[in-house]
């Protein structure tokens, strides 16, 4: 499957320099990168909110998660300057809506070009540490490579901030470390 034409031409008309890999078919930004043997950080993840009755993309490192409370205070901050309303309530938009509006494009693989889909962009000050970056094309078998400088000239205004933290591993339960503690000590005779 080719990266749609939309994106594509979004590209050539703005002038943007890229370059399209194609990769096995993959659904999350850790797939991604273990696909294309790279760092997480270095994959852009696209996330869609719903601040009150708008609608904002947030981009983060792949190997990281949105969170909203963040996202609030930071959207929250710029509104306040600008004057605006400020927002209560932020969650995720629906993929009913996201299929509604984002067409062309599969779910979950939605390139952030703010500019191309008439959104507010905000990126994470924790993936403008890279100088390139992976980006979502619309499908799941190919990704666009992106200088931060160019990636930025993707949208009319880009809003940085700290919205996001490291994903936290998975611990362990108690039961399976006491049970491998048990199994452990039995092996040294105890």
């Amino acid at each position: 499957m080719a990266v749609p034409k939309k994106i594509i031409n979004f590209l050539q008309k703005e002038e943007i320099r890229h370059k399209v890999i194609s990769h096995k078919t993959v659904y999350t930004s850790f797939d991604k990168s273990a696909t294309l043997a790279i760092d997480p950080k270095l994959i852009a993840k696209t996330v869609v909110l719903k601040g009150d009755n708008s609608f904002y993309i947030a981009v983060i490192p792949g190997n990281r998660n949105l969170e909203k409370e963040k996202f609030k205070k930071t959207l929250n901050l710029i509104r306040k300057k600008n004057r605006e309303k400020l927002v209560k309530k932020i969650d995720f938009a629906t993929e009913r809506w996201i299929n509604n509006n984002f067409k062309g494009v599969k779910i979950g693989a939605i390139p952030p070009f703010g500019k191309l889909f008439k959104y507010p962009l905000f990126l994470d000050k924790s993936l403008s540490k890279n100088k390139e970056i992976y980006l979502s094309s619309g499908n799941y078998n190919d990704s666009i490579i992106i200088t931060l400088a160019f990636f930025k000239k993707t949208a009319n205004d880009i809003f940085e901030g700290n919205f996001s933290a490291v994903k936290k591993k998975k611990k362990k339960s108690v039961k399976k470390n006491q049970l491998k503690k048990r199994r452990r000590n039995r092996n040294l005779g105890d």
